[in-house]
């Protein structure tokens, strides 16, 4: 985001850049002055930019296999006294995670065979009012038997969940389950927007006929 500002703030301005980036001018500013003047950082900065190369040391010297719990482990090992949130916290900034184990599952393969609806949303989620602006999704959770899909619909003006199902297969009906309780519940107003991703593999890509169908 920094580096967006620096790169179009000649063209556009940095307050209005920032203002639509929701980001705070003096942010940039303050980057701007570490960058120059490196002794200007936090003293939290300044240590996480000497255990940034170490973490990615140890991580690397152990097959860059472990996990923020592994990883917390080995540099205390080392000497290194640091809370496991600061390892986890610059895992992610570093880009580097832990190998897990069991096969990683997916919940969405686009089909680009089906024409792709104009997204009404311009990615702004969030609503001025109750059933404005509805966001579906699914996704899986493991348990002892498997695995068992959870669909979801939630409404964007106060992030409550309306409609949800649980299966133990990715069928269209059950993620349609889920819409249809949120409509039974709600019964909101033919102006409403529901949106949802582009999974064809039985997901909500069917929830717009389904909206017009349903009686409200």
């Amino acid at each position: 985001m920094i580096r967006f500002i620096k790169e179009h703030r000649e063209v556009c301005g940095v307050e209005p850049i920032c203002r639509v980036l929701q980001i705070a001018p003096s942010t940039f500013y303050a980057h701007l002055a570490v960058e120059s003047d490196p002794d200007k950082a936090s003293d939290r900065a300044k240590r996480d930019a000497e255990l940034r190369p170490e973490l990615k040391r140890v991580w690397d010297d152990n097959r860059s296999v472990y996990g923020a719990r592994k990883l917390w482990r080995a540099m205390r090992r080392e000497g290194v006294d640091l809370a496991r949130c600061t390892v986890e916290r610059l895992m992610r900034d570093i880009g580097i995670e832990g190998v897990r184990r069991g096969k990683k599952f997916k919940t969405t393969w686009p089909d680009k065979a089906l024409p792709c609806p104009l997204d009404r949303v311009n990615r702004q989620f969030r609503a001025t009012t109750p059933n404005q602006l509805w966001v579906s999704d699914f996704t899986y959770v493991s348990t002892w038997q498997g695995f068992v899909y959870v669909a979801f619909v939630i409404d964007t003006f106060a992030n409550k969940i309306v409609g949800w199902r649980a299966s133990r297969s990715q069928q269209t009906q059950f993620v349609l389950d889920a819409l249809e309780q949120a409509l039974y519940e709600r019964r909101p107003a033919e102006s409403l927007i529901h949106h949802s991703d582009r999974g064809s593999q039985g997901g909500f890509n069917r929830s717009s006929q389904h909206l017009r169908l349903y009686p409200v």
